[in-house]
């Protein structure tokens, strides 16, 4: 960054103005350290997030695809992953804190961590009677078929933590959190097999990927009338 005068590089920039005086790619920059030959790292931040198309797109592009990316190696793509990763989770670690009250509280919880994989997952959310998070468990990995899929396995995490109620969460990687037939079968299972146990299933939400215009992109089968 050399090149640009000091007082507009993005290092000197956010130790003066603070990181929200800093674009995108600024940040990115940052996290470069260094370009290329051909570019220069302020241009290669914003190769990389005109190449996979947003950032959201590049935090969930796998280290190998990151180090195909000429400049990008594996240190650096390391650290990227890294540091997004620490981004979802101080968003979960926040959100943890509070109640979960409704789906959007769930997006809020799990949204920025489970829209970085490229693999369906499907979790559990344990709550007490103030609907204060005593768990969160991966119960399974891979398209949520009903005829795999065992409530058995969702409501283990919650017996053995005696928790009062449970939110089914999973996944969509392909950004589009419509329900299958399947995500509703599966819902019906675990509703009947949450009676039985005396654990309420509050809410099963599929979060989708986030889109301009569209701050929300989950599907709550409460809001939507099927809980």
């Amino acid at each position: 960054m050399r090149e640009l005068p000091p007082a507009e590089r993005p290092r000197e920039r956010l130790l003066n103005h603070g990181a929200e005086a800093l674009k995108t790619a600024e940040l990115l920059a940052i996290l470069l350290r260094t370009g290329t030959s051909e570019r220069p790292v302020l241009e290669q931040a914003e190769f990389l997030l005109a190449h996979f198309g947003s950032l959201e797109a590049l935090s969930r592009a796998p280290a190998g695809e990151l180090m195909k990316i000429k400049g990008v190696g594996q240190a650096k793509a390391i650290e990227l992953k890294a540091a997004f990763a620490l981004a979802a989770r101080l968003s979960r670690s926040e959100a943890e804190s509070r109640p979960i009250n409704a789906a959007q509280d769930v997006a809020r919880l799990l949204g920025e961590e489970m829209r970085l994989l490229s693999y369906e997952s499907v979790r559990v959310i344990c709550l007490n009677t103030q609907r204060k998070v005593l768990a969160v468990e991966e119960v399974t990995r891979g398209t949520l078929n009903e005829s795999l899929f065992h409530p058995r396995e969702a409501y283990r995490p919650a017996l053995a933590r005696q928790a009062d109620a449970v939110i089914l969460v999973h996944n969509h990687p392909s950004g589009d959190p419509k329900p299958s037939d399947a995500d509703f079968q599966v819902t019906r299972r675990m509703k009947e097999a949450g009676t039985l146990l005396q654990v309420e299933l509050l809410d099963h939400v599929i979060l989708g990927a986030p889109r301009a215009g569209d701050e929300k992109n989950f599907y709550s089968f409460r809001d939507e009338g099927h809980l």
